[in-house]
């Protein structure tokens, strides 16, 4: 096997086990919550840790991988995502298993802020389309795959090895980057401008906490305002600090091209429509429809299947299709697919699920594989890891803003209808605390609360109240979509796009090759 096909399978391997980890927790938190003894609390930090460390180093990660070396970084970011998961699996108590968790998070951010400019770096201009095809099908498939490979571990054995698979993969990544990647390094920058990396990490750290609490414990408390207001003040303590220094974190002019402009928002918006929903959607089918983790995971698998074959199609289109009849018209079917996944009827069957599955899942292939050119392919080969980082960043900001938006939007609007349903009966004058508590998952606590006879009719109005919320936030999430279908139309252009600044061994004269045997091309 050649270097830049190890790199690919490298880069494809470890990408996996990061963005399968965002959701294959999702359906072990019962099983976790029993074994542990886990309150609501430490069950939300339990997704949420991981969240938070993975997008407020994505783009420290990626400049550091620059200086550094790109090849050194990616395969530090394995060990300690391996660490971190056999942590994990060996977790005696909730709050151990939190701090895993955020170790699981670093290592992934250092693996995702370097695996774009890894791939640049191995392949040409004219083959770079079938290598993000590949790694955009990996990307989309992982996260739609999570619930699957979930639900069958932990139905099957137990919930620490939806942990304990991460090791031998890892270890098997670690191998192909050792003896098959060659290292590269950004020429000419030599100093790490960490008061920028610090003050944006923490920016995004502040962003992305306080976008989580929102959800728990609404935007008017204290905690996420003074997370919001923080993050603010340091965004901007960071843009003055990227005015001063002599090797800026961040080169502005990158923000001067609309093309890599059109790419962050496509980053964005991708994961704060659909995969975002995804969560809320594996809710729906456990919770409401009463499958098992398995028999929910199964339920994704017309998506994530479609969502394969579909990238792999769009990333050889992409050598001789302009981007952005890919990329728009991706997301104009992606808002098509989750219009029609919009009310269901919880005891019809989930079979009416599959068309909107089948629909978005198309859209969504058409967009990955072409987003990972927009972050590499418009820049030189000396900025791609900052460029990889940066467009990194939007996708897991997509994902808190869009997970704790369309939360606290579900929510409310479960709440209301729940109220509105029991406002009438007997159990009026309780009607909102009922409605609050089931917002807020706690069922089997209203259950207990609540006489026998009525709890039927709680269970029925619960199920109405989640289906009004979630094809409420399913509205949304089209209307997201087909907004950024009109932006990246405009804003990506082929003319952007460096297709001559590839040379022998993958280096052009701001990038530094090192192989093996340490001789330097470029």
């Amino acid at each position: 096997m050649s270097r830049k096909w190890m790199t690919l399978t490298a880069v494809c391997t470890g990408v996996f086990m990061l963005l399968l980890d965002i959701t294959i927790v999702n359906v072990a938190l019962p099983d976790i919550q029993a074994d542990l003894g886990a309150s609501l609390s430490g069950l939300q930090w339990v997704i949420d840790v991981y969240a938070l460390t993975l997008a407020a180093l994505l783009l420290t990660s990626g400049t550091i991988a620059d200086i550094v070396g790109r090849k050194v970084v990616f395969a530090t970011g394995i060990v300690v995502f391996t660490a971190g998961s056999l942590a994990c699996g060996l977790a005696p108590t909730i709050e151990f298993l939190v701090t895993a968790r955020a170790v699981q998070g670093v290592g992934g951010a250092i693996m995702f802020a370097t695996s774009l400019a890894l791939l640049a770096q191995a392949f040409p201009p004219r083959e770079r389309g079938v290598a993000f095809g590949v790694f955009g099908a990996v990307t989309g498939v992982s996260v739609a795959v999570g619930p699957v490979l979930g639900g069958l571990l932990t139905s099957g054995i137990s919930w620490h090895w939806i942990f304990y698979v991460n090791i031998p993969v890892g270890i098997a990544a670690l191998a192909v980057t050792i003896w098959g990647v060659d290292e590269s390094k950004a020429a000419g920058v030599h100093r790490i401008d960490w008061l920028g990396c610090l003050s944006f990490s923490a920016a995004l750290a502040f962003l992305v906490f306080g976008l989580i609490r929102s959800h728990a414990d609404g935007w008017d408390s204290l905690t996420v305002a003074g997370s919001l207001v923080l993050a603010a003040v340091l965004i901007v303590a960071f843009a003055i600090v990227e005015r001063v220094v002599a090797q800026p974190m961040i080169d502005a002019s990158l923000l001067r091209v609309p093309t890599f402009n059109g790419g962050l928002v496509a980053a964005w918006a991708i994961s704060a429509s659909m995969f975002s929903v995804l969560t809320y959607l594996v809710i729906y089918l456990q919770s409401i429809m009463g499958y098992s983790a398995l028999e929910a995971g199964l339920r994704f698998l017309p998506f994530s299947g479609v969502v394969f074959v579909a990238a792999g199609v769009a990333g050889r289109l992409s050598d001789i299709v302009p981007i952005r009849w890919l990329i728009a018209p991706g997301f104009v079917l992606v808002a098509v697919g989750l219009w029609l996944l919009r009310g269901t009827d919880p005891t019809g069957g989930w079979t009416q699920l599959i068309p909107g599955f089948v629909i978005a899942g198309v859209g969504t292939g058409m967009i990955n594989p072409p987003l990972a050119s927009t972050a590499v392919g418009v820049v030189e080969q000396a900025r791609a890891g900052m460029a990889s980082g940066i467009n990194s960043t939007f996708r897991q900001i997509g994902i808190a803003t869009g997970v704790a938006l369309l939360g606290s939007l579900l929510a409310a609007r479960y709440s209301d209808v729940v109220t509105d349903a029991l406002a009438g009966g007997p159990l009026g004058g309780r009607a909102r605390e009922i409605s609050d508590s089931l917002a807020a998952g706690d069922v089997a606590g209203v259950l207990q609360s609540v006489p026998g006879p009525m709890r039927a009719q709680v269970l029925a109005e619960a199920a109405q109240g989640y289906v009004a919320g979630l094809d409420q936030i399913l509205a949304i999430a089209a209307c997201v979509a087909l907004v950024a279908a009109v932006i990246t139309a405009v804003l990506i252009r082929q003319r952007d796009f460096h297709d001559g600044d590839f040379h022998e061994g993958g280096a052009d004269e701001g990038l530094r090759v090192i192989r093996p045997e340490h001789t330097e091309v470029g």
